[in-house]
């Protein structure tokens, strides 16, 4: 029984790992997890399993202090064409016994593992010391945290892209090298948010070898931050980062990665250029003067095609980096940008006045087919005690008529005659939040049913609409009315009113930005006169 806390030096075991620590430390397999504890059977080869693993631990906890401390002895090299004779502890136990002076290489195994492995193996090993508990698959990364904090005389590399080389990643070089990056091997464990210039140090000698280098965050440490730890990195080595989450961060070198030695080639070839181009100037400069000493030839010089007129560019065009220059720059690059968001908006608010013309037009076909009737003149009085006792009659009624998106059509008239047909009063439950909403809803309501209004109540989330049918009711020949829309219309036209209202906030949105975009504009247009003057 293993407890599911952090007593085996990991955090605890997760689905989301692709391998369980609990794996790796034991050797066993986790058979069934009840709670926070794990039951795991130690299989059949237990007995062998366990001594292979101690071996192995063994061997690598030895390889550091022997590559410290142990010359690499002759015999080494010579034994390479044996390499299966020493398999067994037996055989390590007679060699010690032989040359005592030779011990320290007694736990060093034969060569295993494909070439590849072997030369991750060297690689890793020389950027430092190897990470011991790691939790995923072999070979064990570089323990980032244990590299130097602080690099003295450490900078940023020189980078130069080649000529008609785009130094950014395109969509499909950025795919190609995430899918290049998913099966190599972890390069670096980093536990540490901060002071990474040994590790970015470390990255620099492994681009030299690989295009990206694959670090893993520490499980189990508290306070990591991968953004951080990736914004530190890129500033410290200047790469490109392909992708970032909470288990990994993976860098690419660029495009515009120089190696050691190609970046002090580049730096001497552009040192003797120019003083090529010096040593050309002084010599074009000593022949003129020596011919104008023997000939009468105009005194003017043109410096078209010399190495001066290089320099008079460089220095009036490319290397003029004053304020003001640089102001001219981002207040026209700032007038570009407005210019064209304003252009954009104006596009959309088009756009959008089209739309709410288009829905106008829909409403206004919708309206023609709406008959509203006419208020009728004899209308029967009511005193204010009847009013009363119909408002307290209605209010306890249980049923009702809902009024919904729709609003008033011939179906809510026809339910409220079907209401008439056995009562009196009737109640209309109406979501609408509007004074003015819910006043003209009541009167629609009274003038096309033909009955009185009694009160309009405010409910707990909705209001109520009692209406009486009168004394001198008459049920109707045609229940459903045909100067009204029908249910289908109905739900048309409040659609369509919401979009246009929708449309309508929208438009006030953009008048506003527009607005916003054109005091904006005319402040930069304003800061680029009153430099140029």
């Amino acid at each position: 029984l293993i407890p599911e806390d952090n007593s085996c030096g990991f955090q605890c075991c997760s689905e989301q790992h692709l391998l369980c620590p609990v794996h790796i430390k034991s050797g066993g397999l986790v058979v069934w997890t009840k709670g926070d504890i794990h039951f795991v059977y130690r299989g059949s080869n237990y007995l062998e399993n366990t001594k292979h693993r101690h071996k192995s631990i063994a061997d690598i906890q030895r390889v550091p202090l022997e590559k410290c401390t142990a010359p690499e002895p002759q015999w080494k090299h010579e034994s390479n064409t044996e390499p299966s004779t020493n398999h067994n502890d037996d055989a390590h136990g007679v060699f010690r016994e032989i040359n005592p002076s030779l011990a320290v290489h007694a736990y060093e195994e034969p060569v295993e593992g494909t070439l590849y492995e072997r030369e991750v193996n060297r690689l890793l090993d020389s950027l430092g010391p190897r990470f011991v508990d790691w939790w995923w698959n072999t070979p064990l990364p570089v323990d980032a945290d244990l590299l130097p904090e602080v690099v003295p005389g450490f900078k940023t590399p020189f980078r130069q892209c080649p000529p008609g080389v785009r130094p950014t990643l395109a969509d499909d070089e950025l795919t190609y090298l995430r899918k290049l990056a998913r099966p190599l091997p972890t390069h670096f464990a980093l536990g540490r948010n901060t002071r990474l210039q040994g590790l970015a140090t470390a990255v620099l000698k492994l681009w030299e070898n690989s295009l990206i280098a694959k670090i893993a965050v520490k499980v189990g440490i508290q306070n990591t931050n991968n953004e951080q730890m990736a914004w530190n990195l890129k500033h410290l080595t200047g790469g490109t980062i392909i992708l970032r989450n909470k288990d990994f961060i993976i860098l690419y070198r660029g495009k515009d990665f120089l190696p050691h030695g190609v970046k002090q080639s580049v730096i001497k070839q552009e040192a003797r250029v120019d003083a090529q181009q010096v040593q050309e100037e002084e010599a074009r400069l000593t022949v003129i003067d020596s011919l104008q000493m023997f000939t009468d030839l105009p005194s003017e010089e043109t410096s078209a095609g010399t190495f001066r007129e290089y320099l008079d560019f460089q220095l009036n065009h490319v290397q003029e980096t004053t304020e003001n220059n640089l102001g001219m720059v981002e207040l026209e690059a700032e007038k570009h940008r407005l210019e064209k968001e304003l252009k954009d908006q104006e596009r959309r608010l088009s756009i959008l006045m089209k739309k709410i013309e288009r829905s106008n037009e829909a409403l206004a076909k919708l309206h023609s087919s709406w008959n509203p009737s006419e208020q009728s003149a004899d209308k029967e009085l009511l005193t204010e005690e009847e009013r009363m006792v119909f408002r307290k009659i209605g209010l306890k009624m249980d049923e009702h008529v809902l009024l919904g998106r729709r609003g008033i059509f011939d179906g809510v008239i026809e339910e409220i005659h079907q209401h008439w047909k056995h009562k009196e009063i009737v109640k209309v439950i109406t979501k609408q939040n509007q004074a003015y909403q819910i006043t003209y809803t009541s009167m629609l309501l009274e003038v096309e049913t033909g009955g009185m209004l009694i009160a309009t109540q405010k409910l707990t989330n909705s209001h109520a609409i009692i209406l009486y049918r009168g004394k001198n009711y008459r049920r109707p020949t045609k229940s459903s009315p045909s100067n009204l829309l029908s249910k289908r219309e109905a739900l048309r036209r409040s659609v369509e009113v919401q979009r246009r209202g929708s449309m309508k906030y929208y438009v006030w949105e953009r008048q506003k930005s527009i607005e916003d975009l054109q005091w904006r504009l005319a402040n930069v247009i304003r800061k680029i006169r009153e430099l140029t003057v």
